[in-house]
């Protein structure tokens, strides 16, 4: 987070991204802002695989689940307090508590079954993929051959 949108910053939040969770082979959506698509932007992507995929000219439907996240933090959140009187610091930890803390792990989230928030519903989903994977996997070995 700063105070600009120059393609280091997002850059660096990329990679911050990358190193938090394996992003290798992702599919990285933005607006076409030109940060994201200076040569350097797709050069750092190019490095993880990722794929580019950007909203047309002028259509933020493209990007409604990001464009539904950014209108929540600020609902809930931004339009509460007054910035202006909190450094950049501690809005930063405003925001990554928010994100981090509450919303990813505590807020109901209603367009995942039960309600779940999106750190829940991931570690739910990967159990049950991994159940299968070795329900699967125990599976070919009873296979008999012969």
């Amino acid at each position: 987070m700063d105070d600009n949108m120059r393609k280091e910053l997002c850059i660096q939040a990329f990679e911050n991204a990358c190193k938090a969770r394996n992003a290798r082979g992702m599919i990285f959506h933005s607006d076409r802002g030109s940060q994201f698509t200076s040569h350097a932007f797709r050069e750092c992507l190019a490095k993880r695989d990722a794929i580019q995929s950007m909203s047309g000219t002028g259509r933020c439907y493209d990007n409604a689940r990001m464009e539904s996240f950014f209108a929540t933090l600020k609902k809930e959140k931004l339009y509460k307090l007054n910035t202006e009187r909190y450094l950049m610091v501690e809005m930063k930890s405003i925001i990554f508590r928010y994100i981090m803390v509450y919303y990813n792990r505590q807020r109901i989230y209603t367009s995942n079954p039960g309600g779940w928030p999106p750190v829940i519903y991931r570690e739910r989903m990967l159990s049950k993929a991994a159940q299968a994977m070795g329900f699967l996997h125990e599976c070919v070995f009873e296979l008999d051959f012969s």
